[in-house]
């Protein structure tokens, strides 16, 4: 991939990304596996027994934890995974063998009966976390079954990732990150604590930016940051260095490449938990996919903008890393939302453009639409397609559509030359999106009278043009459809 640099900082174009094949990569997860359990109830009253509320349980939630949280990042980004961890002979185990199972993550655990699976307990009531209860046995792991089993994993890996969260389950990383060198498989690792010289000849370790200045010192600016992590670089003989850094971004840096900064992808945060395991996760998918390092990491910057837009610990698809991208298309094209559209079009009017605006379902393109497009764009410089969500087509086709759900049609639709920015509505009608917008022209397909159209009041009224034009004979979704159903 080319590189462009400016003053020494390297950033990659952002129309050369793409969304590799994550189905067929295969990446080995080996760390401290936990189970998270949530009970929820109601409070009403404080026990006669002490001053604490009294938690009627009403629903529980068992939820992959630590590297398994990792695993199921990859799974959910379509990567053949395999999951390495020491856990306990009793019931959580069986919990989250289960769950990851139901996920086809394949779980190649260690067993032991002098240990419990890690196991947090945490009681929620009115949405307030009122007491944690952790179950664990830190203490160091000496029989070596883990590097063990995943020397013997290796065979067709194309990543590793070390998942450190400090239970033990590590504590022969120098032996495991030795069998991934031998194999020739990039190890890829979440560091925990201050000492980072047990992960020296990792390919690549991933702290954020208090877990390195805790090793590496408090660096008082971007260049000084880059000199002590230059510094890690050598001596620690890693091939590569990803900080994380909240809301600026990340710094990537690679022996014999300068520095790259991303910036922060995130346009809305609500929660950070777990959005490390993405990172780590969508690098090391990428990565075995064959994308260039500093690729694998603009994309891993994506998800992490994604993923903490989600409440709680939360995963990414293929799909929204796709849509993401579309929105990040050069001059602005692909998918948005309603107000981020209206500061688009107000730019391109600056520019003189003639902005032409339809919409419609879309639910299976065919050549007619393609054409009918086309025609659309033909009229002004910029077309807008305002497509019907998933609801609002049920609404108006009948329950057995859409075929194609509302991310897949908009992604279709973004993908084709005549289209430049493609909007979601809600409404059976985008009456109130086209006021909101008031296109230059407001194109129709059929044989509608103008005053019949949606919108078309406002749009004349704001001095705007109407136009009606003709489908192509023989060509519609209705009809298509009822030829595949026979």
């Amino acid at each position: 991939m080319l590189l462009h640099r400016l003053c020494g900082i390297c950033y990659i174009p952002r129309v050369t990304l793409s969304i590799p094949d994550f189905s067929s990569t295969r990446v080995i997860v080996a760390g401290d596996v936990m189970l998270d359990q949530y009970l929820f109830g109601a409070t009403s009253r404080i026990s006669p027994e002490a001053p604490v509320p009294v938690v009627h349980i009403a629903d529980t939630d068992d939820r992959p934890g630590g590297a398994a949280n990792v695993a199921v990042n990859l799974a959910a980004l379509g990567a053949s995974t395999r999951l390495l961890g020491v856990v306990g002979q009793d019931g959580p185990a069986d919990i989250l063998e289960s769950v990851l199972s139901s996920r086809g993550i394949d779980c190649g655990f260690h067993r032991v009966s002098d240990r419990p699976t890690i196991t947090k307990t945490r009681v929620q009531s009115r949405g307030q976390q009122l007491i944690r209860l952790d179950q664990e046995n830190a203490a160091p792991l000496s029989d070596g079954a883990l590097t063990s089993t995943l020397a013997t994993s290796l065979d067709g890996a194309g990543a590793v990732i070390l998942s450190d969260y400090g239970k033990g389950a590590l504590t022969d990383v120098t032996a495991m990150i030795a069998r991934c060198r031998e194999a020739g498989v990039p190890v890829l690792i979440d560091p925990k604590g201050t000492e980072f010289t047990k992960y020296r000849g990792a390919s690549l370790i991933t702290p954020n930016q208090s877990e390195f200045e805790a090793v590496a010192g408090v660096s008082d600016s971007d260049a000084e940051l880059v000199q002590r992590g230059m510094a890690m670089l050598a001596d620690l003989e890693l091939d590569a260095l990803l900080i994380t850094r909240s809301e600026k971004g990340m710094l990537l840096l690679e022996d014999g490449s300068a520095p790259l900064f991303l910036s922060t992808q995130a346009r809305e945060v609500f929660d950070v938990t777990g959005a490390g395991d993405t990172v780590i996760a969508t690098l090391a998918a990428a990565l075995a996919a064959g994308e260039p390092l500093a690729s694998a990491a603009a994309l891993a910057n994506l998800a992490a903008g994604l993923v903490v837009r989600k409440i709680g610990v939360a995963t990414v698809t293929p799909t929204e890393l796709r849509v993401a991208l579309h929105q990040r298309g050069q001059g602005g094209r692909g998918l948005v939302a309603a107000d981020e559209l209206a500061g688009m079009m107000a730019e391109s009017r600056e520019r003189g453009e003639r902005i032409v605006m339809t919409n419609g379902c879309f639910d299976i393109l065919h050549v007619g639409h393609v054409a009918y497009l086309e025609e659309a764009k033909s009229l002004g410089d910029r077309l807008v397609v305002a497509v019907n969500d998933d609801d609002s087509v049920q609404r108006l086709k009948g329950e057995d559509r859409p075929i194609n759900a509302l991310d897949d049609r908009m992604l279709v639709l973004a993908g084709l030359a005549a289209v430049d920015w493609v909007v979601p509505f809600s409404e059976d009608t985008p009456r109130d999106l086209i006021a909101s917008l008031l296109p230059d022209v407001l194109v129709k397909g059929g044989d509608y009278q103008p005053e019949e159209i949606a919108g078309g009041r406002e749009v004349l009224e704001n001095g705007g043009e109407i136009r009606v034009l003709s489908f192509r004979d023989g060509h519609s979704t209705t009809r298509l459809i009822d030829r595949l159903r026979g």
